[in-house]
């Protein structure tokens, strides 16, 4: 038998109206509609939204395990088949893993006059990855160059003004380990796929910060480089 959309559509509008089973992976993507997957959440619960909204929904109701989801769900492997030792997600109440980076011109974080909620735009060239991303700046040092920021949607360099960096170095990473496949190990290098990563490709680097905490395992890895080819 061949189910009809609008049975998919009908559910979930009914889905809609109460606390949502299953949640976005938290890419910001903008796919959706919305700047931000927290806004879409909101609209799924006013009914504003449907689940089939969003591209990586993975519809419970008519999946195997015949169960809600409770959380995002990430696959066993990344895109190019590479298994990671964990996903890093937010701190608590934050928007995405925080990521340091350091463009290419360090002076450029004065002569932008870049401060902490502006939205800056760049490619990290040094790891070799294709995408721009946009940053919102969480601080910026003057002196150094480096930037602490969030990874947010592409939306956003279309509704906000960005100041563009062109180019930056990933210097590390920090955020929750979850869905953790190894345990990692300080001082040890080990992979992991950023939660926020639209291609879903393993990182690794090396783990120079790990804290236990009620929220879970708070992690920070630098030494940040793009695994890919064969393992």
């Amino acid at each position: 038998m061949v189910l009809s959309p609008n049975i998919f559509t009908g559910v979930n509008k009914m889905l809609g109206k109460i606390k949502p089973s299953w949640i976005p992976p938290g890419k910001n993507c903008g796919l959706c509609g919305e700047k931000n997957c927290r806004t879409f959440i909101r609209l799924l619960n006013a009914g504003a939204k449907v689940y089939t909204d969003c591209p990586y929904y993975c519809d419970p109701l008519f999946s195997k395990k015949r169960d809600f989801l409770t959380e995002a769900e990430y696959p066993e492997k990344d895109i190019l088949g590479h298994s990671y030792d964990f996903v890093l997600g937010p701190l608590p109440g934050e928007i995405s893993a925080r990521k340091i980076v350091l463009p290419f011109r360090g002076d450029v974080v004065e002569k932008l006059d870049i401060k902490a909620g502006d939205f800056v735009l760049g490619r990290p060239m040094g790891a070799g990855c294709p995408i721009p991303h946009v940053l919102q700046v969480i601080k910026a040092e003057s002196i150094t160059g480096l930037l602490y920021t969030w990874v947010v949607g592409p939306k956003f360099s279309r509704e906000h003004e960005s100041k563009d960096i062109v180019a930056y170095h990933m210097i590390g990473f920090e955020g929750l380990a979850v869905k953790i496949n190894k345990e990692p190990v300080f001082g040890c290098r080990a992979t992991f796929l950023p939660g926020f990563c639209m291609m879903s490709i393993n990182h690794t680097g090396v783990v120079n910060m790990l804290l236990q905490k009620s929220s879970g395992l708070h992690i920070r890895i630098e030494d940040i480089r793009i695994l890919a080819g064969r393992e």
